[in-house]
């Protein structure tokens, strides 16, 4: 089993039929690290509202988390705003686990980056809230359509997996143009502060890459797309897009991206 520095994930949202809590289960075993970063809806308080679905696996992703918190692994919480409810929290310790708005992490390398889960730099979220709450029903409607139709590929022998609502996210225009803002917005936070990059999560779009001079670093989700960040012991940062043959690795102190098949 690997040991790695830190581990970043974000937009797992327990509590939903959506959560990929079986492929997080054997991410998670498949790792030993020194620190867990856990940016924000980790459980998702909005959909609980119209209906709760919490599996076993569910359950069993928070024991691991807690459990690996008590056994000395670091782990820190930045809620989000499907977990908003815990920003009345910050400061405070629940179960072995850190509580906070923000945090600056340094990497084995001596960067800096900002670790936030990202509804700071969209619109929508902070200004027209009801719009976020339908895009949120409507982002389920296309998950539960996403299942049955990886059930009919799987009936046909196709067992790569696909994405509808990852489809859906790259064919509008409209939504490639948020998710461009959403990078620009959280690189010039980083910049702003005279650090080297931002990790965050939130737009359910993993990615790896330079923007305007810092690291953009973007965890994605355990929803439709099951990725997650990595920080290697030498301060390297990889994407893992667990279950899938495509990865995306990003030799940070040289400042090269590059992509592995």
């Amino acid at each position: 089993m690997p040991t790695v520095r830190s581990i970043f994930l974000s937009d797992i949202h327990l509590g939903t039929r959506a959560c990929q809590a079986d492929r997080l289960l054997e991410f998670l075993r498949s790792y030993v690290a020194q620190n867990v970063f856990l940016l924000g809806d980790i459980v998702d308080f909005w959909s609980m509202r119209r209906s709760v679905a919490w599996t076993a696996e569910q359950n069993t992703v928070v024991q691991k988390i807690l459990r690996r918190a008590r056994h000395g692994e670091r782990v820190v919480f930045i809620p989000g705003n499907h977990d908003e409810v815990l920003r009345d929290y910050l400061g405070i310790t629940l179960g072995d686990i850190e509580v906070v708005g923000e945090y600056v992490h340094e990497l084995a390398d001596g960067r800096r980056f900002l670790l936030l889960h990202g509804d700071e730099f969209d619109q929508i979220t902070r200004h027209h809230r009801w719009i976020a709450l339908l895009g949120d029903v409507m982002y389920d409607v296309l998950v539960r359509l996403n299942s049955i139709i990886s059930f009919v590929r799987r009936r046909f022998g196709m067992r790569c997996y696909w994405s509808l609502a990852g489809y859906a996210k790259r064919r509008v225009k409209s939504a490639l143009q948020f998710i461009f803002d959403f990078e620009q917005s959280a690189a010039r936070a980083a910049r702003q502060r005279g650090l080297d990059g931002i990790i965050c999560g939130h737009i359910h779009s993993a990615t790896l890459r330079e923007v305007d001079g810092v690291a953009y670093v973007n965890c994605g989700d355990w929803v439709d797309s099951c990725t997650a960040i990595v920080e290697h012991l030498d301060g390297r940062l990889e994407l893992i897009a667990w279950g899938r043959p495509d990865q995306l690795v990003f030799n940070a102190p040289a400042e090269e991206l590059a992509c592995v098949s």
